[in-house]
């Protein structure tokens, strides 16, 4: 299982820094296109705004595609210290846009850096953490007395139970990391004697696995 971590969901995050208004937009992309996309969606969306200043990082460690803008900024201002910020966070695969509607009171360069970097911290504070994951999405079928057990070794096994179906059998739907199957199998197998076994209905190489517990 990869340790790399990206947002698990896009959100946002308001400022304000004397009369300007900071809004920080964050969400997961996989590609530059993905991340183009991103950036005109929000520069649309707050059109009528003063800047729509992007930054993102494709990929992790030392195998990342960087990109920000000051868009009408005073140069180095606004997209590297939002840049500086995002890469510093951990995350990778993610594009963050801060929209700023001025406020009437100038910043100064200084003031501007700090006030765009802060606004990246701040919704990176926020948004929940996930991983990247190639998964499988697996089917159990499994009589009414092993229900509760075969629910608790996917989960054990790091699978998100996605569906239940209660026919004359209970039909399990769920979600695990690929590399977690043959465990999940082993473990079905124990528990019923040989007479489970998960069958593979689809795969991923790219699901996003929200961490428990991160916010």
């Amino acid at each position: 299982m990869t340790s790399a971590l990206i947002p698990a969901s896009e959100i946002r995050a308001e400022m304000r820094v004397v009369n300007s208004r900071f809004i920080a937009t964050i969400a997961p992309v996989f590609s530059v296109p993905e991340a183009r996309t991103f950036i005109e969606r929000i520069s649309e969306e707050f059109s009528d705004a003063t800047h729509n200043v992007p930054a993102y990082v494709i990929g992790h460690g030392s195998s990342t595609i960087a990109h920000c803008s000051d868009d009408g900024e005073p140069s180095g201002t606004a997209g590297p210290p939002a840049l500086a910020v995002l890469r510093g966070s951990g995350l990778g695969d993610a594009a963050v846009v801060v929209t700023r509607y001025f406020g009437g009171t100038k910043l100064g360069t200084g003031g501007l850096v700090r006030a765009y970097g802060d606004a990246v911290r701040e919704v990176i504070s926020q948004v929940p953490r996930a991983v990247k994951l190639p998964t499988h999405t697996i089917q159990i079928n499994t009589p009414y007395p092993l229900f509760e057990s075969v629910r608790r070794l996917v989960q054990a096994h790091g699978g998100q139970v996605l569906e239940e179906t209660f026919t004359q059998q209970v039909t399990v739907l769920a979600r695990l990391p690929q590399d977690r199957l043959d465990g999940l199998q082993i473990g079905l197998q124990e528990l019923s004697r040989g007479q489970l076994e998960a069958q593979i209905i689809d795969s991923s190489e790219s699901t996003i696995v929200p961490l428990r517990g991160t916010s």
